[in-house]
């Protein structure tokens, strides 16, 4: 009997920790996001751009900016559009997102990545590049609320 009464406190405290784990997450919201960014540079590039923020029903205008570091060469501007997941507000959005990254432009291409910052936002994001760059780097992406 001894046994089956800790397993029964066991599961319980189990039970417990799984309902608050899933009513945090239940909590959080996703959204829309779309934004241009231009990025140019050799060796050390730099990238900025701005967007918007569709969260509940509402636009919220966002700035982007960025650092890259490795072999950067050209110029290019990428058009990204996506989801946000896991956001209570808006400015749950704001943060630093990192990325190691490998690429080439020639005329037009596709970009795809998935984000998340210190917030615990995930962006998925896909995206249309034009411009002449080739880079094979380590990217640091800021975004803010306007």
């Amino acid at each position: 009997m001894r046994f089956s009464a800790k397993l029964r406190s066991a599961a319980v405290a189990l039970a417990a920790l799984a309902t608050i784990g899933i009513s945090t997450s239940a909590n959080a919201a996703s959204g829309t996001i779309r934004f241009n960014v231009l990025k140019a540079g050799i060796v050390v590039g730099g990238s900025g751009g701005s967007g918007t923020l569709n969260f509940q029903g509402r636009n919220y205008p966002i700035s982007i900016g960025g650092l890259s570091y490795g072999f950067t060469f050209g110029a290019s501007q990428t058009e990204f559009r996506g989801r946000v997941s896991n956001i209570r507000r808006p400015s749950d959005v704001a943060g630093v997102y990192a990325a190691a990254a490998a690429g080439a432009a020639v005329g037009r291409g596709a970009q795809a990545i998935v984000l998340t910052n210190q917030n615990g936002a995930v962006l998925a994001l896909s995206g249309r590049q034009a411009g002449l760059i080739v880079s094979a780097d380590l990217n640091g992406m800021a975004v803010s609320l306007r």
